[in-house]
């Protein structure tokens, strides 16, 4: 018993190592970015989308805050507060959705992580988490055009925590609070994709995320409801299921549902979006991401054609 416990360790153990060694430094440059990002370039992000024109044309202003949402450092807890600072500002709506949206599914410290996953993948989660932002302004825009679709009454503009007068102490603060905020989901997301690679079969893989890529899709979309809790976490665990035959499709879906129903951000979004608007939300999402993992499905086919 000792013996096949040890050999069971052992295994682990190799696993284990071997995503540290490949993820470990992509995790510690997106905690270095992130804060740079959050301490020296977060204002001007956020007045650059407090700036923006409300007779501006909404097409155009979808994209530059859909952008603008894919750079802000912010989680969801702080991109609404800004964004009912930047309601009050007289933002449009269909603005604050496209900000808000990609904001919640991608910010530069996750880029950073992505890139972990290689060039390819890290390229699709950009352009889909982008689009997504896009989409979401549209949607308000031509469906919720002269009704408000936000509630941010009970928001207030978040404290700014980056206070400190020196700029070496203030980065250092703002990099230990990313390191508690993700250390032990970084952790934790080493371990399951560790524990994946030595107890399920590859064929399982393939079976639920690559076989028959359509339902791959599906099954990524959905699971990537109740397994999402941390970015830099779950890159481990697509990283695992990518090398065991994941598609790009799934993956495409997993991580759009995934950071888009976090729970941490639903409680959020509950609030400011009430029962109505919080289902269409979901609907939205799930939507959106079928649509994006088929999309990189199908070009995927063509180029192979």
């Amino acid at each position: 018993m000792i013996e096949i416990l040890r050999t069971e360790f052992i295994y682990f153990w190799y696993y284990f190592t071997l995503q540290f060694s490949q993820i470990f430094w992509y995790w510690v440059a997106g905690m270095i970015i992130g804060s740079v990002v959050s301490v020296f370039f977060k204002d001007r992000i956020h007045a650059l989308m407090r700036n923006m024109k409300s007779d501006g044309s909404s097409i155009p202003g979808m994209i530059f805050a859909s952008a603008l949402g894919v750079a802000s450092p912010l989680c969801m807890y702080g991109t609404i507060p800004i964004a009912a600072s930047f309601s009050k500002s007289g933002i449009k709506d269909e603005w604050l959705a496209s900000f808000m949206m990609s904001s919640i599914l991608l910010n530069p410290q996750l880029i950073i992580y992505s890139a972990a996953l290689g060039v390819k993948v890290l390229c699709i989660r950009i352009v889909s988490c982008f689009l997504c932002g896009i989409a979401a302004g549209l949607v308000i825009h031509f469906a919720f055009r002269k009704k408000s679709f936000f509630d941010f009454k009970n928001f207030n503009e978040p404290k700014n925590k980056d206070v400190d007068p020196n700029l070496f102490i203030r980065f250092l603060k703002n990099l230990w609070r990313n390191l508690k905020a993700t250390g032990l989901y970084f952790l934790i997301g080493i371990i399951l994709s560790a524990l994946f690679q030595r107890y399920i079969p590859q064929e399982a893989i393939q079976f639920v995320f690559g076989g028959s890529e359509a339902w791959g899709v599906l099954m990524a979309s959905t699971i990537g409801v109740p397994l999402y809790v941390c970015g830099g976490g779950t890159i481990p665990i697509i990283k695992s299921w990518l090398a065991n035959g994941m598609s790009l499709g799934s993956a495409a879906a997993f991580m759009i549902t995934g950071p888009a129903t976090k729970i941490t951000n639903l409680g959020a979004l509950k609030a400011v979006l009430g029962a109505k608007h919080f289902a269409l939300y979901w609907l939205f999402i799930i939507l959106f991401s079928l649509i994006a993992g088929i999309a990189v499905m199908v070009t995927g086919t063509v180029n192979k054609i």
